[in-house]
């Protein structure tokens, strides 16, 4: 049995203006959610996430406000690009590590066999 596919749905951006004034209909009307919604052409969840986000933001809600979920945002980025630098610098200090080992060695190893012309050219 296969699954119908359906067609991703776009995702569109409204402006902020948009958003503020979306809240502020719904907030000054006795119309529900879902009439506003309706009337803007917009999906009644998006507007209700909305009129979610400007209560947390007004304070009258529990929640992240939209400047600390830009801050967020902004230091999970952060983050992110910190753990692949991190790893970065692993791989290069053991890469480092085990050539200083293999030069010491081939070092060594003439230093044993007495070339120490090949000494002074390999650790100069």
């Amino acid at each position: 049995m296969e699954h119908e596919q359906r067609p991703r749905r776009t995702r569109r951006k409204f402006s902020d203006e948009f958003k503020r004034d979306a809240v502020e209909i719904v907030r000054s009307s006795d119309k529900p959610i879902a009439e506003v919604a309706r009337e803007l052409g917009i999906y009644d969840s998006t507007l209700g996430n909305w009129i979610k986000q400007d209560e947390i933001n007004h304070g009258e809600r529990e929640g992240l406000t939209s400047d600390e979920r830009a801050r967020l945002s902004e230091l999970e980025r952060e983050n992110a690009r910190l753990r692949m630098e991190r790893e970065l610098l692993k791989r290069a200090v053991a890469f480092w590590v085990r050539e200083s080992v293999r030069h010491e060695a081939l070092v060594e190893r003439a230093v044993m066999k007495g070339h120490r012309g090949l000494v002074v050219v390999a650790a100069g």
